[in-house]
């Protein structure tokens, strides 16, 4: 069987198409530089660190992961103590150690996960989940979906549990895809979705869906997965069209971009070189 290279996820829906609201801090040169050049020498590097945001979310995660491997740590008075030393976070930036522990304290006092029936738990550092084969049509695509929790609640639904931190708001996209996917990993099991920020406590309601709306996004996972292939070939036949076929959008979303010191277009490199 050929390899299929066709793909579609969340991340890069988004990498498309931001939240709303958040249109302001999206620039598609960054899918430019993550998906097209991702093997370049200057690139690769900024790829393979991760930036503050996201260490406390793999952080975050893990921790949860942590405690529910070893429940006991929950009846400890220094359990938060001994889990930060399992995720070496001595070793962190200082922001990443206070905003941690501010995570793992929470979530201590507040185990939302507590007495579930965890049917998976990720540890937050796994790679890429196993793709999902999807035929729409006669086009077929992989689809990842790197879902965070799912548990059972006593009826039987299945929950879909994503874990946020920071202070963005919740897209409601992301859950409808997690949906999807599990309408392909779990078929005979009804399923509900939610978002809990493990830094603020916020939890989202229940999201649900029907097959109607699930097609819906399938068949826009199929579009997003065939523009971004016609993206990808145009960059090879036209390398010196970067630019054009990944436009920029300097601006205040510069200051947070990991590719704001090899970006032509980045503000942040233009007041430091000023």
């Amino acid at each position: 069987m050929n390899k299929i290279w066709q793909f579609s996820s969340y991340n890069l829906w988004s990498q498309f198409a931001p939240p709303v609201g958040q249109e302001q801090f999206h620039c598609d040169m960054k899918r430019g530089f993550a998906k097209a050049r991702k093997r370049e020498p200057q690139v690769a590097p900024l790829l393979a660190t991760d930036n503050t945001p996201q260490r406390i979310g793999i952080l975050a995660q893990k921790g949860v992961y942590e405690f529910h491997q070893n429940p006991q740590q929950f009846s400890g008075k220094d359990g938060v103590e001994q889990l930060a030393e399992i995720l070496q976070l001595s070793q962190e930036s200082a922001t990443v150690q206070e905003r941690v522990l501010v995570i793992l304290t929470n979530y201590h006092q507040h185990p939302i996960l507590s007495g579930k029936n965890i049917i998976k738990l990720n540890r937050g550092d796994e790679g890429f989940p196993p793709p999902i084969l999807i035929l729409e049509g006669n086009y077929q695509f992989n689809f990842y979906a790197a879902i965070d929790c799912i548990f059972a609640e006593p009826d039987g639904t299945l929950h879909i549990l994503d874990f946020k931190t920071g202070k963005s708001e919740f897209d409601h996209r992301q859950a409808y895809l997690y949906l999807l996917a599990t309408s392909y990993l779990y078929p005979q099991k009804p399923a509900i979705a939610s978002f809990y920020n493990l830094e603020t406590g916020k939890q989202s309601e229940p999201i649900t869906t029907t097959v109607d709306t699930l097609k819906a996004f399938q068949i826009e996972m199929a579009s997003i997965a065939k523009r971004h292939q016609k993206d990808l070939k145009r960059y090879r036949n036209n390398p010196d069209e970067f630019n054009i076929i990944f436009p920029p959008n300097p601006g205040l979303n510069c200051f947070y971009c990991p590719f704001n010191s090899i970006c032509q277009f980045s503000t942040v490199k233009l007041e430091v070189t000023a």
